[in-house]
């Protein structure tokens, strides 16, 4: 059995190591043509046959002597694909797809489960489900479609990313009244989720052991009797992951298990997949995103490109190694400039999941006045680097620093300060001021009938003991809520929506107001609320129209509903247009990047935000062209916000609850599942808005070195700037189950108990931005 790239032009060579796996001699050209890994499976004296296997298969989505049927393009999938997954292995070989946002994770599972038309018809196949053993195990997973089972969470594709039933509104969770599709978690899993269904005759039949077994793996028995719609966006994932487990499937493709996970519920989650993997109970496929953490029991690996071409595929070093690679080898050029299957960023690749936390290999030691130490081992420099690093070592002990030549060779970092990737300094210098509370909670404890699901604690405030959860968010504050899935947060953010009924009870004050009328004073309305509240979050993803154009979805912030009539003037379109042309590659599929960036010429390397007076950056996204104002935004009236790729939706929902001023902006997952590049941006755009952007700077004496600084936009520097970036008077909630989504200006932070843990809220102050801060993070959710 092998493994085969792509697109090889010639076979590879060399010895089998004590796995039985080849080391390959491979050039690495610019071109960065797939990788194969050879797999040698010598040990077996008689070798089952494979589970899945595909030889030199290209797949069409309708049949390519027809095309599509609206005559839209019927592209070719992942031509000359080759792809094997064993039924059983003496070696470990667990497989995990990753790429960016709309790579093809998702119909590339769709693919390993029979789905696409495939030619020729025989280079794909299912040897071990026609075997014997099959027939006498179990005959029902003969057929692909039932061995083989998909659980999806992602939105890859224009999908909403929600999952579960959520009710016919977005309050409808929340409400006391039990309808009758408010199907409980054990109704779920037993397949009974039709009206009058018959309770004799389920999916799971009589096997309790194991319905038993899973929902204890999966922490599922406090939640049986939970109705599904209640469930948070974690639990419901473990809940699918335990309805497909108990159809008793050979393999289980996994699309994006980790996202939305909290760091608690991910260590364990890990391990219990790897024993499924381990014992072939089921097989296991991952797909995941390229900045989600790989498990530690993960041994293969598939990297995609775009135009759904497979742009690397192997053993999960040699893939990290090759991309890494070709990373550098491109390191002078900046990312927007870079060919799309090379991955923008190499930060967040590659991290690794353990049962006790994600580990990110740290970079190695720079020089920091006391020697020199190479950022690559001396034996990958070639002859001539290493010429010049005995060089420029001897010369730096002697006092003499030959600084691009450091540099170049990695030596040393640029010169300058340490500043978040939203320009802040990593410790503030200045106390914020803060203005009147917008909201304001007085002991708020949330019961489902004898059920406490939030404030079920004793919190102690101005030094006193007091029941439930005391809480303010006042004017210019910036707000960190964190807390495990299924602690509260999203019942606490409907709670400050008033899309939770208990809102009007409870002693809650929304913008110095409560919902019923006090004496001398009227109730708060549902409009006066969100006229002042922008809010994103997968729950409104999950509900928001897919008829809707990119330009009607963010034009949607100045209406009452969803379906609602905007209230639109001269200086809200003027808004929206500076949006839409800011993130027009973003949220505009068709948008056709040619030469982005040139280099700013700049020396001067003493600020972060220096202006050169030399000879000026020019950037087509960053609009110093002088088309920037008069570009045509005909896309935005035609694309449909159902049709763009999920990153575009969730943009479109940031700019959504951005762009209007809110006096509170909540971003609840606001950024989950954005490619790391995309949501960098957006989280620069929600502390800057047109005024800043990232340049790639190259020295004068050095062209093939460049580093990133912040600089003012030319539209800025010309006045033309619409959109500026979040204000003092406004304060804002962010919450997020991983760092690098919460946004550098979070300075207060609020982290909910376990449920049921009767562990008073935790509260805390941050000196600065929350990126690179680990030893914080693991203190916020005291792990």
């Amino acid at each position: 059995m092998s493994l085969k790239g792509t697109s090889l032009a010639s076979s590879t060579r060399g010895k089998e190591d004590n796995y039985g796996y080849s080391e390959m001699r491979r050039s690495l050209p610019l071109s960065f043509r797939a990788t194969t890994i050879a797999y040698t499976n010598a040990s077996l004296q008689k070798p089952r046959p494979t589970i899945i296997h595909i030889e030199n298969a290209t797949f069409y989505r309708y049949h390519p002597s027809s095309g599509a049927p609206d005559g839209s393009p019927n592209p070719s999938i992942f031509p000359n694909l080759t792809f094997s997954l064993p039924s059983f292995s003496t070696e470990p070989q667990h497989w995990s797809i990753i790429g960016p946002s709309s790579s093809g994770r998702t119909t590339f599972l769709e693919i390993l489960r029979g789905q696409h038309l495939c030619f020729p018809p025989t280079a794909r196949s299912f040897p071990y489900l026609s075997s014997e053993e099959i027939r006498r195990k179990d005959g029902r997973v003969r057929i692909p479609g039932r061995a083989i089972q998909y659980v999806g969470f992602s939105g890859e594709g224009g999908g909403s990313g929600g999952s579960g039933t959520r009710g016919a509104y977005l309050s409808a969770r929340y409400e006391s009244r039990r309808e009758g599709t408010d199907f409980s978690v054990l109704d779920y899993l037993k397949g009974q989720t039709q009206l009058n269904p018959d309770e004799k005759q389920d999916d799971v039949g009589n096997d309790g052991e194991i319905l038993a077994r899973v929902t204890r793996d999966l922490n599922l028995e406090a939640l049986l009797d939970m109705p599904v719609g209640n469930l948070s966006n974690g639990q419901t994932r473990r809940a699918q992951i335990a309805k497909a487990l108990l159809g008793k499937p050979e393999v289980l493709l996994l699309d994006e298990p980790f996202m939305g996970l909290d760091p608690l519920t991910l260590t364990t989650l890990s391990p219990l997949l790897y024993r499924l993997a381990q014992n072939h109970s089921p097989r296991l496929v991952l797909a995941l995103r390229q900045q989600d953490p790989v498990p530690d029991w993960i041994t293969h690996l598939i990297y995609l490109g775009p135009n759904l071409r497979i742009t690397c595929q192997g053993l999960k070093a040699d893939v990290l190694q090759e991309l890494g690679e070709q990373f550098r080898k491109l390191g002078t050029v900046p990312p927007i400039r870079r060919p799309m299957h090379i991955p923008r960023s190499m930060a967040e690749i590659g991290r690794v999941l353990t049962p006790t936390g994600i580990v990110t290999t740290p970079p190695p030691p720079r020089a920091v006045g006391v020697g020199v130490t190479s950022l690559l081992p001396y034996d990958q420099f070639t002859t001539d680097e290493k010429r010049e690093y005995d060089r420029a070592k001897a010369n730096y002990d002697i006092g003499r620093r030959d600084y691009p030549t450091l540099w170049r060779l990695g030596l040393i970092e640029a010169k300058g300060r340490n500043f978040s990737r939203e320009g802040y300094e990593q410790t503030d210098t200045e106390d914020p001021v803060y203005g009147e509370p917008l909201v304001e909670m007085d002991g708020v404890t949330v019961k489902y009938g004898n059920k406490e699901v939030l404030g079920n604690w004793t919190q102690i405030v101005d030094g006193q003991p007091k029941k439930g959860l005391w809480w303010q968010i006042c004017r210019g504050q910036r707000w960190g809520v964190f807390g495990p899935n299924g602690s509260g947060k999203t019942t606490l953010l409907s709670l400050i929506c008033s899309d939770h009924p208990q809102t009007y009870s409870l002693p809650i004050r929304l913008f110095g107001r409560s919902r019923l009328p006090e004496p001398g004073q009227p109730g708060i309305s549902i409009f006066d609320i969100q006229a002042r509240i922008g809010h994103s979050s997968p729950e409104i993803h999950a509900f928001f129209p897919r008829n809707l154009t990119i330009r009607q979805t963010i034009e949607n912030a100045w209406a009452d509903t969803f379906l609602g009539k905007p209230l639109m003037t001269y200086e809200r379109d003027i808004r929206v247009e500076a949006c839409l042309r800011w993130f027009q590659p973003e949220l505009d599929s068709s948008y056709n990047s040619v030469v982005e960036v040139d280099y700013d010429k700049s020396t001067d390397e003493g600020s972060i935000d220096s202006e050169s007076k030399k000879e000026q950056p020019i950037s087509k996204l960053d609009f110093t062209t002088g088309d920037y104002t008069s570009r045509s935004l005909d896309w935005a009236d035609n694309v449909q916000f159902g049709d763009a790729p999920f990153t575009a939706q969730r943009v479109a929902l940031f700019l959504r609850a951005f762009i209007k001023q809110p006096d509170l902006l909540i971003l609840d997952e606001a950024f989950s599942g954005m490619d790391d590049w995309v949501r960098d941006k957006c989280l620069l755009f929600l502390a800057h808005g047109e005024s800043k952007l990232w340049f790639w700077i190259s020295l004068k004496r050095n062209r093939n070195r460049t580093y990133k600084r912040l600089r003012t936009s030319q539209i800025a520097q010309r006045g033309q700037a619409v959109v500026g970036g979040l204000q003092k008077e406004q304060a804002m909630v962010c919450i997020s189950h991983v760092p690098e989504e919460v946004s550098g200006m979070v300075r207060e932070w609020l982290c909910l108990p376990e449920a049921d843990e009767g562990k008073a809220a935790r509260f805390g102050r941050l000196k600065g931005p929350l990126e690179r801060q680990n030893a914080l993070w693991e203190e916020i959710w005291g792990m």
